[in-house]
């Protein structure tokens, strides 16, 4: 199931846009710069702390398969949180996913990052 996107990514703060765009163009170090130093990023039960585990983490996954990205959905929470959801198509087992990106940001960087599947 698809979901149409919510607000215009325009209305995300810059620092998740600037993030997506980064991680979607497989720049890891790029994307790894949006992070805050003591960062948490949660994907699929596995808790990472660190900036330099998080970038380790996202060029490993990035490396393994291929993948295409569309952003489906976007949603601001409130100015410190926002939920990007996107669909993956690729070569990973089951070829195609919804997940949210759950950004929590704290001095413009994201200090959280929960990576889960969407809940239609």
């Amino acid at each position: 199931m698809t979901q149409r996107t919510d607000l215009p990514s325009d209305t995300l703060p810059t620092t998740v846009r600037d993030f997506m765009a980064a991680h979607v163009a497989g720049d890891d170090d790029g994307a790894s710069s949006f992070f805050t130093e003591d960062v948490v990023l949660v994907d699929v039960g596995e808790t990472l702390r660190g900036r330099e585990q998080v970038h380790a983490f996202l060029r490993d996954a990035g490396a393994r398969f291929e993948t295409t990205t569309e952003q489906i959905g976007a949603r601001r929470v409130d100015d410190t949180h926002a939920v990007v959801t996107v669909r993956l198509e690729g070569t990973f087992p089951g070829g195609v996913a919804e997940l949210d990106y759950r950004f929590a940001l704290r001095d413009d960087l994201v200090a959280e990052l929960v990576i889960a599947t969407h809940d239609a």
